[in-house]
């Protein structure tokens, strides 16, 4: 049973995340800071918030073992400084086989890492404005499922591209997830197209809260994306969208008293049966 307090306050960054992690550093270490002061209990980035660089070979220079890593360094550093957990949506870090996973970190008050997850389902696509991404060409997919009990609750964790993965919410639903951390940096086109469906559509299916912290905006390497960092509440319902303009700071309240009050009215996750081959 969670001993999460009924009502919590969340800070959201959406961020513009260039070629340099120190300055991405100091960006999430500012918001840590400014949540706190903001009176969260807890601060969620986007993916890729220490480094945004589709030049894989100047990315390469960067990326390192976690254990080497400056951005999560910071980020612990100031996490603890402030007394505030963190759920970092993604950094680019180096496996023991030499490869890359985009892995996502939760940090605690006192800046320990206390859960890691590695994006299941990467983002090889072909839009039909011409763009190409090949995620695979350099990352490795992760293998498990994910979850972390923080102040919020039970969080799930997944990354970007994994919210077009039904499956992987049902499974976080049926842990009975209180909030789903779902960091991106979504595409312009995919953006317009899906973002706010597919966020409320996860919410619902999983009767939780969904937090959605974003990338925006014209970035150092040329892409664009699409900003609108979310957070949704189990019926669905909006409760905080920044736009797609530029990078900032929002805050939300998580009312778990909501989530019960949900999943009473429409208990699917209670009805869920095995579909028959």
């Amino acid at each position: 049973m969670s001993t999460a307090p009924a009502a919590s306050r969340v800070a959201v960054l959406q961020m513009t995340s260039g070629v340099d992690p120190a300055a991405n550093a100091v960006a999430i270490s500012a918001a840590v800071q400014e949540a706190k002061e903001g009176g969260a209990a807890m601060l969620f980035t986007p993916e890729m918030s220490g480094l945004l660089d589709r030049n894989r070979k100047r990315a390469a220079r960067a990326i390192v073992p976690e254990e080497h890593d400056g951005v999560l360094a910071a980020v612990r550093e100031a996490a603890a400084r402030a007394g505030l957990w963190v759920a970092i949506g993604s950094l680019a870090v180096e496996r023991d086989d030499g490869r890359w996973a985009n892995r996502s970190f939760v940090i605690d008050a006192s800046g320990e890492v206390v859960a890691r997850y590695d994006k299941l389902h990467m983002f090889d696509v072909d839009l039909a404005d011409g763009e190409s991404w090949r995620e695979s060409n350099a990352y490795v997919a992760g293998d498990a499922l994910v979850t972390a009990e923080t102040p919020l609750g039970r969080l799930g964790l997944s990354i970007c591209y994994d919210i077009r993965f039904p499956a992987l919410f049902e499974a976080l639903g049926r842990a009975r997830c209180d909030v789903i951390a779902i960091p991106a940096a979504f595409t312009i086109p995919t953006g317009q197209a899906h973002w706010h469906l597919l966020q409320r559509a996860r919410a619902v299916e999983a009767s939780a809260f969904v937090i959605g912290a974003a990338q925006v905006g014209r970035h150092e390497d040329g892409r664009s994306t699409y900003g609108h960092s979310l957070v949704v509440d189990p019926w669905g319902d909006v409760l905080l969208d920044l736009g797609g303009e530029s990078a900032c700071l929002g805050f939300a309240t998580i009312d778990r008293a909501r989530i019960a009050e949900v999943r009473s009215q429409l208990p699917s996750l209670a009805n869920r049966r095995a579909i028959p081959n």
